[in-house]
């Protein structure tokens, strides 16, 4: 049986684990406001682009119009972009995503993969098992803004448009509340005019409208002409793509840090009364002992 100065030493330690706890999840709690009000700013306008995207190459069919961060060729290469962070206590948010990657280059062992990414605990998972990796964009999350996400975006746009890279895919946790994340797989190249992670008509509880016949599409001028308007847009979509990306990330993981240090915190609160029961218990039978140590003697001098 411990003795009581280890229980009252053992209380202690699990009381100040709680404040430690019980802080990061305030921190938490305030960073992940300020990343889902972000991301939710930044979804619509991502939509929006993708529709007008995709609307102009429907009315433009026949025309010959194209882009080629749309062309689609044979896969052997790809790059695969993996979006964690840059530290643990987040329950699994990282392994997680962790274990799609390692799932998707299972599936997929056809092509030629290289990994890159953003956060150093995918950086490092992989690097300890020989993957092959490209590159690391640790400095994304101290500066994240879209002039950043817009640099990596043109970085991979430039590789598959060299042919080093035949698709681009990326891989992160998509914020669907402070207490669930969901592992999301998405191609970035070719790009694909449909938002990444958008909800459909029937995820969202709406009836799905009805599609209006080509031939019924009003058409709009462009200037300086549609070609222009495309070559403008689609560079600016997969940029777009990509910091949506990054936001949904950031968000998911405040999110699953949070809801890791209340569970935490709620653990530690249910130990320290256990701790405290088991203390009380101990120094009732110590105080036992000694009085019946004393009337054993008392019995012992008559």
């Amino acid at each position: 049986m411990a003795s009581l100065r280890d229980i009252r030493k053992r209380i202690r330690s699990v009381k100040n684990t709680r404040q430690i706890t019980k802080a990061m999840k305030m921190v938490a709690a305030a960073k992940l406001r300020k990343a889902q009000d972000a991301i939710i700013a930044a979804r619509p306008y991502a939509q929006m682009l993708d529709q007008i995207i995709s609307d102009l190459a429907t009315r433009s069919e026949g025309e010959g119009l194209a882009h080629p961060l749309l062309a689609s060729r044979p896969v052997r290469k790809v790059e695969v972009l993996l979006l964690t962070s840059d530290r643990g206590l987040a329950g699994g948010f990282n392994s997680n995503v962790i274990r799609r990657a390692s799932r998707f280059l299972y599936e997929n062992s056809g092509w030629e993969i290289e990994v890159s990414t953003v956060g150093r605990k995918g950086n490092d998972f992989f690097r300890q098992r020989g993957q092959k990796m490209r590159k690391d964009f640790g400095f994304l999350y101290q500066r994240l803004d879209y002039p950043h996400a817009s640099q990596v975006a043109e970085e991979l746009g430039a590789r598959f448009l060299k042919g080093e890279v035949d698709a681009v895919y990326v891989i992160y946790n998509e914020f669907i509340s402070a207490i669930s994340q969901k592992v999301t797989v998405a191609q970035l190249l070719p790009l694909q005019t449909l938002s990444v992670g958008a909800p459909t008509a029937a995820q969202a509880g709406q009836a799905a409208p009805v599609a209006a016949p080509t031939q019924a599409l009003v058409d709009f001028k462009y200037e300086p002409g549609r070609q222009d308007v495309l070559d403008r847009l689609v560079p600016q979509a997969v940029s777009i793509k990509l910091y949506r990306s990054l936001l949904e990330s950031v968000a998911s993981e405040h999110g699953a840090r949070m809801s890791a240090m209340e569970n935490a915190t709620s653990n530690a609160t249910d130990m320290i009364a256990s701790l405290s029961l088991t203390y009380n218990r101990t120094r009732q039978a110590v105080i036992t002992k000694e009085l019946m140590e004393i009337v054993s003697g008392a019995e012992a001098l008559k």
